[in-house]
């Protein structure tokens, strides 16, 4: 399995990203995937996650503000984030347990400045 996440950068608190993960190796429309994060010196934290049929769940501190999504036909995974806050600042990661196995995506960073 591989997980390619992409989308992150730098924006203003306030503002919007999308990150994305294109998956490979796997049957990505039966899977569930999540997305987590990591800030510095902190330990990696469950953002949101999403089921093969398209439910969802937040982390509270994201909730309301950010929508995590799937796109079957393309084998992506998404994580809109809106109204961000410095204390989003952290690499985000996706990744799914593919036939007992947990994989992980190399890591976008975002960096949401005040």
């Amino acid at each position: 399995v591989q997980l390619q996440a992409s989308g992150g950068g730098l924006v203003r608190a306030g503002g919007s990203l999308r990150l994305s993960c294109k998956a490979s190796g796997m049957n990505f429309r039966i899977n569930a995937m999540a997305w987590y994060r990591q800030a510095p010196g902190n330990q990696r934290e469950l953002v949101a996650t999403i089921s093969s049929a398209g439910s969802t769940n937040y982390t509270n501190s994201v909730k309301g503000r950010f929508t995590i999504s799937r796109d079957n036909a393309r084998n992506t995974v998404y994580l809109q984030m809106n109204s961000l806050k410095p204390d989003d600042t952290a690499v985000y990661y996706c990744t799914t347990d593919w036939r007992g196995v947990q994989s992980w995506g190399r890591g976008t960073l975002v960096t949401v400045s005040s």
